[in-house]
């Protein structure tokens, strides 16, 4: 029998400190990312929940982690024991005990994993049928989502109101709730809408509806993206959700209802827009301009940000996002205007007044 070189406490303890090293590292990062609050860290975070579907997200995620934890921990324990217990001693060469069969080990590890599975099967199923099978309350508010390469359009088909990229909603009161029920279409390929903060994914898929629903506890600004794979730009297809107060979410919803107000200093700028290919893919209710292939711009400027949340929306950002999209959003599909600096200068002044 070939001799066996004994494994010595030095190296021993090296392995095991190299092992709890990176299971600090872990510990750590997970730390931090749980202590985080929103205003420290601007990426958003499951850790965070504001809203009940997300909420019940973060309860199983957290219970499911605890039992992995613990699983992590026995089986860490036991492999150090048997280690520390059973490493081959100098000098020693015997084999060691064979162990061909145990139906007490074998029903153990086979009981027990599969008692786990079940466990976290139910809780998973729990929490499932909680967030899909969810009633609608008749104080709901109904938004209709439809992804687009790369950005985002938003209706409310029984408010009447049209917006893009910056989703309102009302907070909901536990005591009457007012969650915010979304149909979720897509215009070209699977995109999916995912505010962390608020509820899990949920896809967008061609030639089909699903369904979601919010039900925020507190007003804010909550930040997501699309989720899925859609095209070269899909990294930069971002959304922002706005929480607001009822009062605040009602005097949003009756301005974005009024039409463009005409200013006649800009009389240019609207000639510019109404007479190119603006209208052929952009609305702006009380004009000519009824296209549905870009963002409805109405009230542009009551917007944050520009090109799906790619850049803040400013006259510099808006005169170079029609200049030279790209120069924002390489691969987006709005194409260059080509407009002489008279012409750019006038259309984007014209932009300027639609709030």
């Amino acid at each position: 029998m070939p001799n066996r070189q004994a494994l010595g406490w030095p190296a021993l303890a090296g392995r095991v400190g190299g092992v709890l090293l990176i299971l600090g590292g872990i510990l750590l990062a997970a730390g931090l990312c749980v202590a985080s609050t929103a205003s420290e860290n601007p990426v958003p975070s499951i850790f965070d929940p504001h809203s009940t579907p997300a909420d019940s997200i973060f309860r199983l995620s957290r219970f499911v982690l605890i039992i992995c934890g613990l699983i992590f921990v026995v089986v860490f324990t036991l492999l150090c024991y048997a280690i520390a217990k059973f490493r081959t001693k100098s000098g020693d060469d015997r084999e060691p005990a064979q162990v061909y069969g145990s139906t007490q080990i074998e029903l153990a590890w086979t009981v027990i994993p599969i008692l786990i599975v079940v466990v976290l099967f139910l809780a998973t199923a729990r929490v499932i049928h909680a967030i899909q099978d969810a009633q609608k309350p008749a104080a709901a508010v109904e938004v209709t989502a439809i992804g687009h390469q790369f950005w985002w359009e938003f209706r409310y088909p029984t408010l009447g109101v049209v917006t893009a990229n910056e989703l309102h909603i009302p907070v909901s009161d536990p005591a009457k709730p007012t969650p915010t029920f979304l149909r979720l279409l897509s215009a070209d390929t699977d995109h999916s809408f995912w505010v962390p903060q608020l509820a899990g994914k949920t896809d967008l898929i061609p030639n089909r509806v699903n369904e979601m629903w919010l039900d925020p506890h507190e007003a804010g600004l909550f930040l997501g993206q699309c989720a899925q794979y859609c095209g070269t730009q899909h990294a930069k297809m971002l959304l922002r959700v706005s929480v607001d107060s009822p009062a605040v979410f009602e005097a949003w919803i009756q301005a974005q209802k009024r039409p463009a107000a005409p200013d006649e200093k800009q009389a240019a700028g609207r000639r510019v827009f109404e007479t190119t290919a603006c209208v052929n893919c952009h609305a702006v209710s009380g004009t000519i301009a009824t296209g549905r292939f870009g963002p409805d711009l109405t009230h542009l400027m009551s917007r944050a940000t520009i090109a799906a949340g790619a850049a803040e929306n400013t006259k510099e950002n808006l005169r170079l996002w029609i200049q030279n999209p790209d120069a924002i959003k390489p691969g987006s599909l709005m194409p260059a205007m080509q407009l002489t600096d008279a012409d750019l200068d006038a259309l984007v002044g014209y932009l300027e007044t639609l709030r």
